[in-house]
């Protein structure tokens, strides 16, 4: 099962595009967004969020 990011939290830093491992985390307007088919749901991005934007799906 795939992340998702809250586009209501998400203040686009960087942060869990930067730590997710299966490069599945793009640049979306106005949030950040996960390519289910390309996350490998190891929850890197989500301990990373400084804003707690991401859970699972």
């Amino acid at each position: 099962m795939a992340h998702k990011i809250a586009a209501d939290k998400c203040v686009a830093c960087g942060c869990c595009k930067d730590a997710c491992p299966a490069e599945a985390i793009s640049e979306g307007a106005p949030a950040y967004t996960i390519d289910a088919d390309k996350c490998v749901d190891c929850g890197a991005c989500a301990a990373t969020c400084p804003n707690e934007a991401i859970s699972p799906a």
